[in-house]
């Protein structure tokens, strides 16, 4: 009964984590590092996501600084931001890049708004899913005469109350990220 309840927990701990990342990947008004993490540059042959090719620091709050271990691949970093579908613009200087992030408008905060929604959507659907499935388990196991009905209907209510707990942190996690995007 507790494997269950524990396998749960860890399922929906995986799936309010994959929001977390998704949500670090929707640019706010702020510079945050994370907002690279997916774009890759050619390194000696390989696709290497920039963060391990580079340090990348937040300068002022509006902009983050690369600096390139490997001062040859600032043309290529430069070309990987240019042609990501962030649409943000790297400035060269020496042996650092720049990218300023752009103010949001209002149109854009609204788009990544809807975003940050449906992805917190796409988790609460996650997380339901994992109820359902684990309550089906629970079923399987009354119907072997492995649990009585008794335990069946606690295994369901401890499952509800993880669900429901996994489905306020994601509640909680849009209401921030909207007010990050909302903020001016």
């Amino acid at each position: 009964m507790d494997n269950l309840i524990n396998e749960v927990s860890d399922k929906m701990e995986k799936s309010v984590a994959a929001l977390k990342n998704a949500f670090n990947k929707i640019r706010t008004g702020r510079a945050n590092p994370s907002i690279l993490d997916d774009i890759k540059v050619d390194y000696y042959g390989n696709l290497t996501p920039i963060n391990q090719t580079s340090n990348i620091s937040v300068e002022e709050g509006r902009s983050l600084v690369i600096s390139p271990w490997d001062k040859s691949l600032i043309p290529e970093i430069e070309k990987a931001i240019l042609t990501s579908d962030l649409g943000l613009n790297p400035n060269t200087s020496s042996d650092l890049i720049r990218v300023n992030m752009p103010a949001l408008t209002e149109e854009t905060r609204q788009d990544y708004i809807k975003q940050a929604r449906s992805e917190a959507e796409n988790s609460r659907i996650s997380i339901r899913n994992i109820r359902r499935d684990a309550n089906n388990s629970a079923k399987e196991m009354q119907q072997t005469s492995e649990i009585s009905e008794d335990d069946l209907r606690r295994i369901e209510d401890r499952i509800q109350k993880e669900t429901d707990k996994f489905i306020s942190i994601v509640d909680s996690d849009l209401k921030n990220k909207e007010s990050d995007l909302l903020e001016i």
